[in-house]
This record gives C-alpha cells, sequence and structure tokens, in this order.
C-alpha cells in the first residue's frame, strides 16, 4: 500500500477509547501520516485552533465535548481548520444518526467496528477533494493576518506572538474596523470563557500584545464598558 507524505499530511484523531486511539494512531502513523492523538472534545478543539491539519478523525461520543458538537464549532468558523474534512466514527447506524453527523457538518461517515483498509481509503478520497478557495488576507498598518494560515505577519516576518496573543489578535483584525467584547474574545481564544471573561486575563495578554506590536503601525484601543479594537496609526 502507498504511503504518504507526512511531511505535508497531518492527521487528528480524537477518540475517547485509548486502546483505539492508539491502534489508530499507530497505524496512520505505519502509513506515514504524522498524527495527534486526543481523548476528548475539548483537547480536541484546542488542537483545531492552533494546529493545520490535512483532516480530522473524530468519535461521535467523546467527553467534555461530542465530536458532533465539536464539528458543529468547527464549522462555525474562526480556526484554521474551518474547513478540514471530517471523518467521524461511531457506533451509531441508523439513517438518523448518519443524517445528523452529515448536517453537522462531518464530510464522512464510518461505524464501528470497522476494516483499517478502509478508513485508509476514506481518508486518501477526503484529501482529493479540492481545497476550499482561499480567503484574502487582511491588512491593519503593517500587520498582515493571513485568514486560511492563520498567521500573522510584520514587516514580512512572524512577531514572537505566543497562542493566545495570536487567538486575540485575530478576532480584533477580523472585526476591524468595530469593537470585538470581551466576552467574544473569550469565547474565541479560551476554551472556558469563564476564565478570561471574569478577571484581568485579557487585559494582562492585551498589554503584553500591545508591546508586541510597536512599531506596527497600528493601535489597540481600550472602548470603555465594550471591548477593543484595532485601527491603524
Amino acid at each position: 500500500m502507498a504511503q504518504v507524505d507526512s511531511a505535508d499530511v497531518r492527521v487528528l484523531v480524537a477518540e475517547d477509547d485509548e486502546s483505539l486511539g492508539e491502534v489508530l494512531a499507530r497505524g496512520l502513523r505505519e502509513q506515514g501520516y504524522v498524527v495527534d492523538l486526543v481523548p476528548d472534545g475539548e483537547t480536541a478543539a484546542s488542537y483545531l485552533r492552533f494546529y493545520r491539519y490535512e483532516v480530522a478523525v473524530v468519535d461521535w461520543r467523546m467527553p467534555r465535548l461530542s465530536g458532533l458538537d465539536l464539528v458543529q464549532r468547527l464549522r462555525r468558523g474562526g480556526t484554521v481548520n474551518g474547513s478540514t474534512p471530517v471523518l467521524m466514527l461511531t457506533a451509531r447506524d441508523t439513517p438518523a444518526d448518519r443524517i445528523a453527523g452529515l448536517d453537522a457538518g462531518a464530510d464522512d461517515y464510518l461505524v464501528k467496528p470497522f476494516d483499517f483498509g478502509e478508513l485508509l481509503a476514506r481518508l486518501r478520497a477526503l484529501q482529493r477533494r479540492p481545497p476550499v478557495s482561499q480567503s484574502p488576507r487582511m491588512k491593519i498598518g503593517e500587520l498582515e493576518f493571513d485568514p486560511a494560515a492563520r498567521e500573522v505577519l510584520l514587516h514580512g516576518e512572524r512577531p514572537a506572538l505566543t497562542g493566545t496573543e495570536l487567538g486575540i489578535l485575530e478576532i480584533l483584525i477580523r472585526r476591524s474596523p468595530g469593537v470585538a467584547d470581551r466576552r467574544s474574545i473569550a469565547q474565541h481564544v479560551w476554551d472556558d470563557e469563564a476564565d478570561a471573561f471574569g478577571s484581568n486575563t485579557i487585559d494582562v495578554h492585551l498589554a503584553r500584545l500591545r508591546s508586541k506590536l510597536a512599531g506596527a503601525g497600528v493601535r489597540i484601543e481600550t472602548v470603555r464598558g465594550v471591548g477593543y479594537r484595532i485601527v491603524p496609526l
């Protein structure tokens, strides 16, 4: 069986059954895939927010966040993987279940137990689908944001931003010249929005972000009682 180029094909496997997850990850790695294995939906959501994947294999029934809810969140946008093909794994095999999974945004559906060779064939079929057209880059001051790659460039180079700072900057740029309210920032950047919304966490990260963007030709303004916005100088 032909292997894939592991430098190009990165797969997320979200499966709460530890033994099955390990079998899938090992089998995919043997076929040349680069695999990230996670045990629950919330962890999968975090990985999908910060890393680019060619395809995701997602179990329907997972703790913390179901595969169905994960796919729905993914398709709502706001991450680099918003259009990533998703193969849903589940023991639910009624027509109504398959319809629910596909309507949620899954691209394909494989019922457990399944043959590993069939899973590989379905992954290859998903990889052959033409990519979704790329969104145009956005520019504010000297900052340039690539929505498809979820990448920020300053004078042609990537500023040294943490994942949290990048998430905050992303929503500010996407909303510009409008205002991003604090709740929207918390929902976009943190898995548990209450961790940030009810504290000064957002303000601390914004202060660091302002410092790192000195010389970028932009200003992050505080709109009192509402939120924040980024504007060119």
